[in-house]
């Protein structure tokens, strides 16, 4: 059953990919890389600083070993295409989106890099080499990714409209394996207790704060650097974590993503107010 369920969610991640290709635009793409200096500060929020923060956390408490993988696995796991469409709304749309495609195809090459320096540091042990998760993620998030714009060039009015169905129905799909499977290894997450889940939310805490820092001047633009850097990119976090033995390191990712929505949902409240009072 859990193994049906992780190959569920990474359907789901696929789906929403593409419909987030579909959403997308040449111009949207080359945003980002028009702006070097953007391009540049928002990489390195997600790639880096946020990384280096999870590692420093892994320093000052004390997890169980499978919580450290799950959370180091998380914080390599950098990329953004759960960014909800309604989020793409409260900043500058192109940003949002040329962020999405931009920190997928980064990844091909970040996430191995990461996960070569984690394996002699921390012990992390998987059956993926480096080369297997670069092919892993193109195949899953840049492909989807390219097909999602090629439809939308070939039909444009067709692959908007199906983007905005799929998004949902994608989106759902994704909240309901999550949530089974943490019912079906509720048990899991009583033994590594509460120090280990709060750890987790902290995580995400400090992943807004990187983000909202580094985001620019404009307040749109820091609001989805900030979601961007909190969400991770489950998705790849979800191909690592399955090559671990058992199924604790998915259950935690899968726990990371419950813990991200509650901390951030106060988040966006207050940036939504900030921005209906500029408006």
């Amino acid at each position: 059953m859990t193994a049906t369920v992780l190959v569920l969610i990474k359907i789901s991640v696929v789906a929403l990919i593409f419909a987030i290709g579909l959403s997308s635009t040449p111009a949207d793409l080359a945003y980002l890389w028009r702006r070097p200096r953007q391009l540049i500060r928002s990489l390195a929020a997600m790639y880096i600083v946020v990384p280096l923060v999870a590692f420093l956390l892994v320093r000052l408490v004390v997890l169980p070993p499978g919580v450290e993988i799950a959370l180091l696995v998380l914080a390599v796991s950098a990329g953004a295409p759960l960014l909800p469409r309604k989020l793409m709304k409260i900043g500058h749309e192109s940003y949002m989106l040329s962020l999405v495609v931009t920190s997928s195809v980064i990844a091909i090459v970040a996430v191995p890099l990461w996960l070569e320096v984690l394996r002699p540091l921390y012990g992390l042990t998987t059956e993926l080499h480096a080369s297997d998760v670069a092919v892993a993620i193109a195949k899953t998030f840049v492909g989807p990714i390219a097909l999602g714009m090629a439809v939308r060039w070939k039909f444009p009015d067709t692959g908007q409209a199906i983007a905005e169905h799929l998004l949902a129905i994608a989106g759902i799909a994704l909240i309901g394996c999550v949530l089974l499977l943490l019912v079906l290894h509720g048990a899991l997450l009583l033994q590594v207790g509460w120090p280990s889940l709060l750890t987790l939310a902290g995580m995400t805490l400090a992943a807004l704060v990187v983000g909202h820092l580094l985001g620019g001047p404009s307040a749109g633009d820091r609001t989805g650097l900030a979601m961007a850097c909190a969400t991770r990119h489950v998705g790849i976090a979800m191909v690592v974590a399955a090559s671990v033995p058992g199924p604790r390191t998915a259950v935690l990712v899968a726990a990371y993503l419950l813990a991200a929505a509650v901390v951030s949902i106060p988040y966006l409240q207050w940036r939504r107010r900030v921005a209906g009072a500029a408006n």
